[in-house]
């Protein structure tokens, strides 16, 4: 898993509470794979008409927002179901954090697991961030997980928590196996010491 560092980019603004799973990447494009690219179906029934020519009013359509790789939404963000395909969809578009009052509870842990940064503010806080956006389209906000804040050219920082597990896992890029396989020496030297005081049957 890629090693997160401080960024700075702009922030896209998806200003509508709920967006579930299946808005994120909808249920019909399940086989597809990674390999293939999921990025592409970031979205998907948002983004395109149903020729698949794009619709020019949404956000990651236009030509200020294609390289976004931060999301400012509302309440409830990545609600539904557990399909973890919805952060391989925005990880693969190059999305590495959003920012929202509150998460799907799935979603939230499957952030963590895959490199992205969910990022809980209060409400009045994505308030301000979202007006922000609005009223200067194109501006940039940096995010610095070590110092645990989000801030804005020439504007107070933010300040986030975050369990310090998870935040050490994301800073050194670790996923669970990798934290697990860390303790590799631990667990043969246990597995020796079990089988050298019990009496196992040979």
């Amino acid at each position: 898993m890629e090693a997160f560092r401080p960024f700075t980019s702009v922030a896209a603004a998806m200003p509508a509470p709920d967006i579930d799973t299946d808005q994120i990447f909808p249920a019909r494009f399940l086989k597809k794979t990674r390999k293939q690219g999921l990025g592409q179906f970031l979205f998907n029934d948002l983004r395109y008409d149903e020729d698949g020519s794009e619709r020019a009013g949404f956000v990651l359509n236009q030509p200020r927002y294609r390289q976004a790789r931060i999301l400012v939404a509302e309440r409830n963000f990545g609600c539904g179901s557990s399909r973890e395909q919805a952060v391989y969809t925005l990880f693969d578009f190059g999305i590495r954090s959003v920012i929202a009052p509150s998460f799907g509870d799935i979603f939230f842990n499957n952030c963590f697991k895959n490199g992205l940064l969910p990022i809980p503010l209060a409400p009045a806080v994505v308030a301000t961030l979202l007006a922000l956006i609005r009223n200067m389209p194109g501006i940039e906000f940096r995010i610095d997980l070590e110092g645990q804040n989000v801030s804005a050219p020439d504007g107070p920082r933010y300040r986030f928590e975050i369990d310090p597990l998870r935040k050490q896992s994301l800073l050194q890029g670790m996923d669970e196996i990798d934290f697990t396989l860390g303790y590799s020496g631990s667990i043969d030297r246990f597995e020796r010491e079990q089988e050298a005081g019990m009496d196992w049957p040979r």
